[in-house]
């Protein structure tokens, strides 16, 4: 079921993590539906999309980081914010890894500080959807996981994803936030800047006739998830964060089709005219679980949500979004 744009046509959404891959073009939908748009910006990057597409120039913008009480307050009370969409985040494994309280200030008290605001100005806003990840659920050994799965992550960016989904059924719980959560595998698309991820890396190699280089093994299995399903998949889910009995709950969102990284890259070859590129493989991935993948019975089910953007089709957007960045 599509998300039907006129139902956020006049509505004032607060995007944290706008200039970011996700956050970007879910701004852009938005714009595109009417909404009155507030976003958070800590720093300015000319290559984001949502400068790059000029879809900044139709927003509101917030500068400062959600680490600042005071900045996230001002978004939501000076604009009068109905809707939340809390992207904003330290996305990387591997910096988490090299900077903890980095990590643990902008996931963990940048969350709580949003939903603080949130119920403080409970008068305002109706409905809240946090980006979560299949990290949240830390290392398993039974697989796929399931919303029933324990949060139990471990290393500094798992558990900063573990804390943000118990902070925020914490408040829906205890104070009736009108908060949901998505938890999904990796997203890929136009827009990722992180070129230590597989689909970017790959193609910006690939782009300029360099070998491309992995990280792991090539072994790590994952869902991968276009981010026009991603951001149809935040769409759904904050329809329903204001409906009795959903508050609080987290939603895992995935084709069901996991993949090894060695199959992404082979597949980011084929669509840029490289099949059989040998790439340099490292093997010296750190603080990854190997195996990760979710069971989206529950959004199917509750949400009538389904993937539309297959791999192929993905990635080829994704090779024409590269190519056109990098020729500028």
């Amino acid at each position: 079921m599509a998300v039907d744009p006129s139902a956020w046509s006049d509505r004032r959404v607060l995007v944290t993590g706008a200039t970011g891959m996700v956050g970007s073009w879910l701004t852009r939908w938005l714009v595109e539906a009417d909404a009155y748009v507030v976003a958070l910006v800590p720093d300015w990057d000319p290559q984001s999309e949502l400068i790059r597409s000029g879809t900044i120039d139709n927003v509101s913008v917030v500068n400062g980081r959600l680490e600042d009480y005071g900045t996230v307050e001002r978004a939501i009370n000076g604009h009068e914010v109905d809707s939340v969409f809390h992207l904003g985040a330290q996305t990387i494994v591997g910096t988490a890894h090299r900077a903890p309280r980095q990590t643990f200030e902008s996931n963990v008290q940048g969350t709580w500080n949003v939903l603080e605001a949130c119920r403080v100005f409970g008068d305002l806003v109706q409905r809240i959807m946090v980006a979560s990840s299949d990290k949240a659920y830390g290392a398993q050994v039974v697989l796929p996981y399931t919303e029933d799965t324990p949060l139990t992550g471990r290393a500094p960016y798992e558990v900063s994803k573990s804390c943000t989904d118990l902070i925020s059924t914490s408040y829906a719980e205890t104070y009736d936030l009108p908060v949901l959560i998505a938890r999904c595998g990796n997203i890929y698309g136009g827009g990722d800047l992180n070129w230590s991820r597989i689909v970017p890396g790959t193609f910006r190699w690939l782009i300029r006739g360099e070998q491309p280089i992995l990280r792991s093994d090539g072994t790590f299995l994952r869902d991968y998830l276009h981010v026009d399903d991603i951001v149809d998949a935040y769409l759904h889910l904050a329809e329903f964060a204001d409906r009795p009995g959903h508050r609080g709950r987290g939603f895992n969102f995935s084709d069901e089709t996991p993949r090894t990284v060695m199959e992404i890259y082979e597949a980011c070859c084929a669509v840029a005219g490289r099949p059989g590129t040998e790439p340099l493989i490292l093997d010296e991935a750190v603080g990854e679980i190997h195996d990760q993948y979710l069971d989206s019975s529950r959004a199917r089910q509750e949400l009538d949500w389904s993937v539309s953007v297959g791999l192929e089709a993905g990635l080829e957007r994704t090779f024409a979004w590269y190519t056109d960045l990098l020729a500028d």
